[in-house]
């Protein structure tokens, strides 16, 4: 039985310091800066600079499925799967819309143009510049699935109605951590507003 104790204890302490360092890896990858223009509480209103993405776009599905299919595409361009073996750095957050047909996107790093970015083996990595834009954010924890996020997004829905805020529409998840860290994670939905301050 002490035994057993003991070993618990060791795997616990493993765990825990395993998540600490995941946790600071997590806070030192780069994100996308915004501003936030006002707090209402319940969610935020962000004006987020201009950035650009790599991109694929996949047939609508879970998003286990989806998320995975797209994250896998994208993290082998980033690793080095691309003309010049390069490597890009990973930021955050992953940005997965999913309309008709789901779109993950990871902004490429602060520095890099549109003309610095290698070939990717797989052809349905693409790029794209998106200008500044202004959006609603309503932020929670946990782990997301299909359920929660649209639970999460009619939430948002009826919270900017009742700011008489109008909304665009194309609602994303924004996702900041990786699977394996699970203490204090960071998920939102957000979706592009019209916003006269």
């Amino acid at each position: 039985m002490k035994i057993i104790l003991i070993i618990t204890i060791t795997l616990l302490s493993i765990a825990a310091i395993a998540q600490v360092i995941v946790k600071r890896s997590t806070k030192n990858t780069e994100n996308h800066p915004y501003t936030v223009i006002k707090d209402y509480g319940s969610f935020e209103i962000r004006t987020y600079e201009p950035a650009i993405y790599s991109y694929v776009v996949m047939e609508s599905g879970t998003y286990k499925s989806a998320s995975s299919q797209g994250f896998r595409k994208l993290a082998a361009y980033i690793f080095g799967g691309n003309e010049k073996n390069q490597k890009i750095a990973m930021t955050t957050p992953v940005s997965m819309s999913m309309q008709d047909s789901t779109v993950m996107k990871f902004k490429v790093p602060e520095g890099m143009e549109m003309e610095d970015l290698p070939k990717p083996n797989d052809p349905s990595v693409k790029f794209e510049k998106e200008e500044e834009k202004t959006v609603a954010a309503l932020q929670f924890g946990g782990f997301a699935n299909d359920d929660i996020i649209a639970a999460k997004t009619e939430e948002l829905k009826t919270l900017l109605e009742g700011e008489g805020i109008t909304h665009k529409g194309n609602f994303s998840f924004l996702g900041y951590n990786p699977p394996y860290e699970v203490v204090d994670r960071r998920n939102e939905v957000i979706v592009e507003i019209d916003y006269e301050g």
